[in-house]
């Protein structure tokens, strides 16, 4: 897969965000004043001038899932700081502003952006172009995944493993192959007690008509298909599998109220597969009976991320 697919998803994620501090009712669901600027002069024309797209059916389904994965990830981090986390890592974090935007209480962390070289460097382009600067609390660990591992990757640019940590990987895993999300998940569960991790998986498509398939198909056809598709059960057994033992999925009724003082709210996703995951001394989830990954198409079992790059858009 082509850099330059990865970097479409990435935009398009990015665009998703700024439409909604263009187009959407306020109170927001994840008020983020970075996203059009980041994206450069023009990208506020560029989305009014196209906006029957971005109130279609599909585009505000999937703007609502990428801003409540945000708004839900950044809430937990919040949480998690009580507990002495002192270092958030984002595992393909594309484009995603929260170190140029951190709020007073980020200031004692350290922030680490997880990506490939390429994606990275553009991002600082972008950054310096829109006159922007990277706090001195933030790092980038440009990591090729074809070549380093996570682990070898984090340790290079000097995360410590011995300190409680907060990862947010989100619109990732539908890319990777099984093995690739149990060798992510193995590293982040090397981290101690109160470490967590706002992880977004991709539920099967339920019919032939279904919202997945559509944007499947879209995907697709940049180059970046979907691999791993998991049921809820299957996705929570994966992480008591991997170590963590306190599992949380957003429900309808919490990200509804995200929404719940809007005008004119953005519909809930009739699929919510965002899911925070905590390691703790015990085990707190109940016991799921395992059932095997579900994956499409089939493709050879390894380690590898697929294309050396962390993918994000579902």
């Amino acid at each position: 897969m082509q850099e330059q697919n990865r970097s479409r998803t990435a935009l398009s994620t990015a665009y998703l965000r700024a439409a909604h501090q263009l187009l959407d009712s306020k109170p927001l669901i994840l008020d983020d004043p970075i996203a059009l600027p980041l994206l450069g002069q023009g990208a506020a024309n560029r989305i009014q001038s196209d906006t029957s797209k971005y109130f279609s059916s599909g585009c505000l389904a999937l703007r609502s899932h990428v801003l409540l994965r945000s708004r839900f990830a950044e809430d937990q981090l919040e949480s998690a700081l009580k507990r002495g986390v002192r270092q958030f890592v984002l595992i393909g974090a594309g484009f995603d502003t929260f170190c140029l935007r951190q709020p007073s209480w980020a200031s004692e962390l350290t922030i680490v952006e997880v990506d490939h070289p390429n994606t990275q460097q553009r991002k600082r382009t972008m950054i310096a172009d829109s006159n922007l600067s990277l706090p001195s609390n933030v790092h980038f660990a440009d990591i090729d995944f074809e070549r380093e591992s996570l682990r070898n990757g984090l340790i290079r640019v000097g995360v410590r493993f011995d300190q409680p940590t907060f990862f947010s990987w989100l619109g990732v895993t539908m890319y990777l192959t099984g093995p690739a999300i149990d060798a992510t998940l193995g590293c982040i569960t090397e981290f101690p007690r109160g470490s967590e991790a706002v992880i977004t998986f991709l539920q099967p498509p339920r019919s032939a008509q279904s919202p997945t398939n559509d944007l499947a198909n879209r995907v697709s056809e940049v180059g970046e298909p979907f691999i791993c598709y998991f049921t809820p059960e299957e996705f929570t057994n994966k992480l008591l599998t991997a170590g963590f033992h306190e599992i949380h999925q957003l429900s309808s009724a919490q990200a509804a109220s995200y929404v719940s003082e809007n005008p004119n709210p953005l519909p809930i996703p009739a699929s919510i597969n965002i899911v925070s995951a905590i390691i703790s001394s015990a085990p707190s989830c109940m016991n799921l009976t395992p059932r095997s990954t579900r994956t499409e198409p089939a493709r050879p079992t390894s380690t590898s991320h697929g294309s050396g790059s962390m993918h994000r858009w579902a």
